[in-house]
């Protein structure tokens, strides 16, 4: 839908922003919509790690568990 957009009706849209919001508002606002892009970004690194760490402590646990039940056995005896 949008891929059918040619260079004039792209113009126009532009130049319409333009009138409607000035020129001096719309550097800020693309600056808040990069920020905010980067803001997303950092987050979806931050949530990754986050899972890839706790996939990695379980497995860190059970093998703690088990040299833990190991030992018990040979008190045991």
């Amino acid at each position: 839908m949008f891929g059918r957009l040619g260079w004039l009706e792209i113009l126009v849209i532009v130049l319409l922003l333009v009138i409607l919001f000035g020129h001096a508002k719309i550097p800020n606002m693309m600056k808040n919509l990069a920020g905010g892009i980067k803001t997303f970004k950092k987050e979806m690194k931050d949530d990754d790690a986050k899972k890839t760490e706790s996939k990695k402590e379980p497995a860190k646990k059970l093998a703690a568990k088990k040299t833990a039940t190991k030992r018990r056995v040979v008190r045991k005896k």
